[in-house]
């Protein structure tokens, strides 16, 4: 049997039509409140209460789009690598600046961005990494991606500043680049615990000195 015909006398709705629920407002909000909070106190201190009371969003709302919570931290890691690794980026090809001076930028841009949350908010990929030992294990690979991309970006740096003569040519660009991370992560830490910019600075100046000995 066929389907009867619409109704054509039947009134038509007006206005706009209902929104869908593949809207991606809230999914952006719940990203941003995410990432303000784990960066501010970690995953395991944080529970999916805070976070959807900080977005504005009902619970509800956050399992449309995460199953999880193991599922958000993953979306978290992968929004701050991208967003970081474009920041990076971003300092460190000015043409205004040589190489180590915008590396030398960074650390001072960076530094603002730390203090203008009064050094409560670190960095969520080592926040994350000294908690390893209670977050999912996938996370481990998929920090260590993050961090080896930013690593890439130093490293290309360092190159442009053996070309520009800044950086001897016994120095190994990807080994000075380890160490720029491993360091960088513990000076934000400690700026964090003592909401000071000067693990930071120190950091800086004696790396700028060892890349150029």
């Amino acid at each position: 049997m066929s389907a009867p015909a619409p109704d054509s006398n039947a009134p038509r709705r007006r206005g706009r039509p209902p929104r869908k629920p593949d809207d991606q407002a809230a999914r952006k909000a719940l990203i941003r409140a995410g990432l303000v909070q784990l960066t501010e106190r970690g995953y395991t201190n944080v529970g999916l209460d805070e976070i959807t009371a900080a977005a504005g969003v009902t619970k509800g709302s956050f399992y449309h789009y995460f199953p999880t919570k193991a599922a958000f931290g993953a979306e978290l890691i992968e929004a701050y690598g991208t967003y970081f690794r474009d920041k990076l980026s971003l300092s460190l090809n000015r043409a205004d600046l040589t190489p180590l001076a915008r590396l030398h930028a960074f650390t001072r841009d960076a530094e603002a961005g730390m203090a203008r949350y009064d050094f409560r908010r670190g960095c969520l990929i080592g926040n994350l990494g000294q908690e390893m030992g209670t977050l999912p294990e996938d996370y481990r690979a998929r920090l260590i991606v993050v961090l080896e991309s930013w690593q890439a970006l130093v490293a290309d740096c360092l190159r442009a500043g053996q070309t520009a003569g800044e950086v001897p040519a016994h120095q190994d660009p990807d080994t000075l680049a380890e160490i720029f991370w491993t360091g960088w992560e513990g000076a934000v830490l400690r700026a964090k615990l003592q909401h000071s910019p000067e693990p930071l600075r120190r950091f800086a100046d004696g790396f700028l000195r060892l890349a150029q000995s």
